[in-house]
């Protein structure tokens, strides 16, 4: 029904006034003369198009990808109406006199060189000042007036009346990476630590620490890995559990792991791990490889390995992913090891894809999953985290330019923004640690694997980032597969569901969305840790822990925090806990291990393949 009776849509076209509007009508029922001018219209506008493109994807290599605009937006919603409330600026002006007289009395006391009762405490997570030089003045009174300034920001840039929340939260994150900069723990006059440093070794901490600097931006230039990841090469350091690459395609290599037990469960576990990252993050080093903990448990385990992509492959999109990743491992599982079902598991945006295959297997009437896992995996996006802090309308335009005329989203500009949302772990602290005590951060395998990231195509990044970060199509029920929506309520496998407590990436909260959204059995795991720590955490590690707790389909939902006080803690790994769940949802018997790889699928090359040796 057209707007005020204006018209009336019909197969054709739309019917206005009686005549058919010749925009709508069919190529083929319209002169010659009129597609020609249409098609040159089209080419023209397509050419305009692609002058913002190059307009956008050069200011993107001034900025670093950020958007300008995004970043005056935000400030000037903050700004105006800041200006506009009296209330607020009186409440701030009465803080910063409030904070002006507790650092007052710690110059007081620090002149006297005494330390005065700390006023403020770092937030959970900084651990800039937590040395007990820090606590001795001058050192002590430094660091109060950081962070009272650091308070009085937050303040500041937050329930100012009328400012977007969006907007709020852009403006807070700028302001606190401009306090980051000019932090006491980052100069060597201000930091006793490095002074300490210096005072042992006579000065020679800067020699080192300028010897690493060089070394660092010599291989940053090179494009080579950080110094000491030589040590984790994949398949002889890490990714060593053995097996073999049974089948390949343009997007996937799919790794079948040779049996460690006699006898195995009978339903086989697939892997379907972020193309944003490297699979063998779930087989590292042995001792913490989740793989080789499930094959030690007895089940036969399919893992997917995502080719990394070049600019020919700008046009791979989200259904390219789902279709050549997932549905086609499911149909070399089933053949590998026919006649059972497949408890399929997904890690971050793996899950998230793998939620919408087994959404829209579950209305195409495709029965072959056991059950599903999530772990740190989100299916609502209203609730992102601090990654949203990149994702606008503003921000996609020029990440869209950006990855346009690349053909794809670099590593290092996904680094970058990472790097961005934990700037005092990944940045301050290792400048700090490298180049001004002069020390090298040690290397280990999580950190070796972290630097060896991969690219996004252009079509598949910029689908995932509008559809499901900006329109949250998917919890929404307008993601569409096959010309249907996919519906999460379709799933009617149990569900296990991991969160972890410090994940910056995908947060607990947003994670745990899936239970308004599953129409099925949900077992919800909130772990100790982050985004790749939390997930890596093999039993006997000291200082982890865990929450779990099962939502049964006929129960009623609790929202998180309900649900975090009403979940006993527990001590240790929830790598256990997953296996005697996954237990319970396999048959009580077990069969001999199936053979690697089958007549159709017969095996190409040993593990780890060749996939993931491409940078």
């Amino acid at each position: 029904m057209g707007f005020g009776g204006r018209g009336t849509n019909t197969e054709a076209g739309t019917v206005k006034d009686g005549a058919l509007d010749a925009r709508a009508a069919p190529a083929e029922s319209r002169p010659e003369g009129a597609r020609a001018a249409d098609l040159g219209q089209e080419h023209g506008h397509e050419t305009l198009r692609a002058l913002d493109r190059m307009q956008v994807a050069a200011i993107g290599k001034l900025t670093g990808g950020l958007s300008p605009a995004a970043l005056a937006l935000a400030g000037f919603d903050w700004w105006m109406h800041l200006a506009r409330s009296p209330g607020k600026q009186i409440e701030l002006a009465a803080e910063a006199a409030r904070k002006s007289a507790h650092l007052w009395t710690q110059l007081a006391a620090s002149a006297g060189g005494q330390a005065a009762p700390a006023r403020v405490e770092p937030l959970p997570g900084d651990n800039r000042f937590r040395g007990e030089a820090w606590q001795k003045p001058p050192f002590s009174f430094w660091a109060q007036a950081f962070l009272l300034n650091q308070q009085w920001w937050h303040q500041a840039t937050h329930d100012v009346p009328g400012v977007a929340p969006h907007h709020e939260e852009v403006v807070s994150f700028v302001a606190r990476q401009m306090l980051d900069i000019f932090s006491p723990s980052n100069t060597p006059l201000t930091n006793p630590e490095v002074i300490a440093r210096a005072s042992e070794t006579g000065g020679r901490n800067f020699v080192d620490g300028l010897r690493n600097w060089i070394e660092d931006a010599r291989r940053t230039a090179a494009q080579q890995p950080p110094v000491g990841a030589e040590n984790f090469r994949v398949g002889r350091d890490v990714a060593v559990t053995p097996g073999k690459v049974v089948y390949r395609n343009h997007l996937i290599e799919l790794i079948q792991y040779a049996p460690a037990t006699g006898t195995v469960h009978a339903e086989p576990i697939l892997i379907v791990p972020a193309w944003i990252m490297k699979y063998y993050i779930l087989d590292l080093s042995p001792e913490n490889s989740l793989i080789r903990y499930l094959v030690g448990e007895g089940y036969t385990v399919f893992c997917i390995s995502w080719r990394n992509p070049t600019a020919e492959d700008r046009e791979l999109g989200m259904d390219d992913y789902r279709r050549l990743g997932v549905m086609a491992a499911l149909d070399a599982v089933g053949a590998i090891v026919p006649g059972v079902k497949i408890h399929a598991t997904g890690y971050c945006i793996g899950g998230t894809l793998l939620s919408i295959a087994a959404g829209a297997m579950g209305w195409a009437g495709d029965r072959r999953l056991a059950s599903m896992t999530l772990f740190a995996a989100q299916t609502d996006f209203t609730e992102p985290g601090e990654l949203a802090l990149f994702i606008d309308h503003s921000q996609m335009h020029m990440l869209e330019g950006t990855m346009w005329d690349r053909g794809y989203l670099s590593a290092d500009q996904m680094a970058g923004a990472f790097q961005m949302l934990r700037s005092n772990d990944l940045v301050w602290s290792r400048l700090v640690h490298d180049y001004l005590t002069g020390e090298r951060t040690p290397m280990f395998d999580l950190m070796a694997w972290n630097a060896d990231s991969t690219r996004m195509p252009y079509r598949m990044h910029t689908e995932y980032l509008r559809r499901l970060y900006l329109d949250n199509e998917l919890a929404a029920g307008r993601f569409v597969v096959d010309g249907r929506p996919v519906a999460l309520q379709n799933i009617r496998v149990p569900i296990f569901v991991v969160g972890t407590e410090r994940d910056h990436v995908a947060p607990w909260r947003s994670v745990y969305k899936i239970h308004y959204l599953a129409d099925t059995d949900v077992t919800f795991v909130l772990t100790s840790g982050g985004h790749n720590a939390g997930i890596v955490n093999e039993p006997g590690r000291p200082g982890r822990g865990y929450r779990v707790a099962t939502q049964r389909v006929a129960g009623c939902v609790l929202g998180p925090d309900q649900w975090f006080a009403a979940a006993e803690p527990k001590t240790g790994s929830w790598w256990p806990e997953w296996v005697a769940w996954l237990e319970e949802q396999s048959a009580p018997d077990r069969v001999a291990p199936p053979g690697l790889g089958a007549a159709d699928y017969p095996p190409i090359i040993d593990a780890p393949g060749s996939y993931v040796l491409r940078r």
